[in-house]
């Protein structure tokens, strides 16, 4: 069993939000240890690659569990129907990979404290 990760984020026509994304996944990848063997994102749209192809490319590399984790504040129509959508077509077409969609990043317990975390921080930053 290989298990793998694909952070989903929305996509940006400004080519820097992407590659935001694409760096905060390759701090993820270097933090994760040994979690996942390997980590891609995605966009929904706007920027390649999209859900499908990074799902494609995770199930290339071996990947046979699949955790997409939308980075995404609140459960607007993207995290309710599109992504579920778009994961839906890549598991109709491997039904024996295993994909589950994480929770969406707003949910997650530890906002409130990263929340105050990041003013503290910025604070001793400005003095």
């Amino acid at each position: 069993m290989q298990k793998s990760l694909l952070l989903v984020a929305h996509g940006s026509r400004r080519a820097e939000s992407n590659d935001e994304v694409r760096r905060l996944t390759d701090r993820v990848r270097d933090t994760s240890a040994s979690r996942f063997a390997e980590i891609e994102c995605a966009f929904l749209e706007l920027s390649p690659p999209t859900i499908p192809e990074g799902l494609e490319r995770l199930i290339a590399g071996g990947a046979t569990e699949i955790t997409v984790l939308p980075y995404f504040l609140a459960a607007g129509r993207h995290v309710a129907e599109d992504i579920p959508e778009e994961v839906a077509v890549t598991q109709q077409a491997h039904p024996d990979v295993y994909i589950e969609i994480a929770p969406y990043l707003g949910t997650s317990e530890a906002m409130p404290q990263l929340l105050l975390d990041m003013l503290t921080d910025s604070a001793v930053a400005a003095s």
